[in-house]
Order: structure tokens, then sequence, then C-alpha cells
């Protein structure tokens, strides 16, 4: 995993299928609470109305909050991407935006509902957004956490 968040936001911009599709992460905060990414309009990433291809939108979103959780629970939970949804609003031109957060609540959520080593089905709601600030879509995202189990020597 990336040793820090400087390195994230370098080697994820560069991550092939982020090439391919225009997206670019712009902000990775150094407690991992919070990420930025954006993508451009190019020839490679419009659909044939001449806006973005909605598989790109989603691949902007995708592993995200996986990420920013494996970095705060550290090495003791298991995460996993469950499941996601997303609605397309409006037809996206130009550049577009989504921000990634996670809040303390989120993670004392979670801590507490894995605590006896159940797994959790937190949900997460990430908007992306065009250079009016209006929404294109909006994507709920559902992450697997589980406590790992402890190993007896």
């Amino acid at each position: 995993m990336f040793s820090s968040p400087k390195w994230a936001k370098f080697f994820l911009s560069l991550y092939p299928p982020y090439i391919g599709a225009g997206i670019r992460i712009d902000f990775v905060r150094d407690d991992w609470k919070e990420i930025h990414a954006s993508m451009k309009m190019h020839w490679y990433n419009r659909n044939a109305f001449g806006t973005h291809f909605g598989g790109s939108l989603y691949s902007m979103v995708d592993p995200q909050y996986l990420l920013m959780l494996l970095h705060l629970l550290g090495k003791d939970y298991i995460v996993w991407d469950k499941s996601a949804d997303i609605n397309f609003v409006k037809p996206g031109k130009g550049t577009l935006k989504a921000k990634f957060l996670i809040t303390d609540k989120d993670l004392e959520d979670i801590k507490k509902n894995t605590a006896d080593n159940q797994k959790y089905l937190p949900n997460f709601y990430v908007r992306v957004f065009d250079e009016d600030n209006d929404t294109v879509a909006e994507i709920n995202k559902t992450v697997y956490v589980r406590k790992k189990k402890a190993r007896h020597s």
C-alpha cells in the first residue's frame, strides 16, 4: 500500500485505468480522511453524445473509500468494496470533480460495529459535480469491513 498520501496522489494519478479515463487525484489529506479527484473531458473519455462516458464517472470514484479505510483502520481490518450504485443526474461536460470524506463518526461506527468480529457494511455517498457545481452523478458505495480474527500462537 502507499506509504504516504503524497505517494498515493502521485501513483494513483499514474494508474493506467485512471490515465485511460483522464482521471487525476488532486488532493489526499495527510490524515487520509479526504481525497479529491477530477476528470477533464478528452476525446478518449467522451461518449457518442459528446458527454463523459458513464464508466469513466464510476471509475473516478471506485477505489477511494477502500484505500482511505485501509489506511485509517490499519492492518487489523479486512476492507473490500461490496457494492455501488450510480445515479446519472445530468450529462457531464468539461472538468468533473468528486470529493471523498470519512469522518471521525464514520470511523467510530465502523469500530463499534466490528468489535465482535462481525462484518459491517457502511455506505458512503459521493457527488460528482461539474464546473458550475451542478451535480452530474450521485454514487452510493457500500464497503465490507470486518476486524481480523486474532491469531493464536
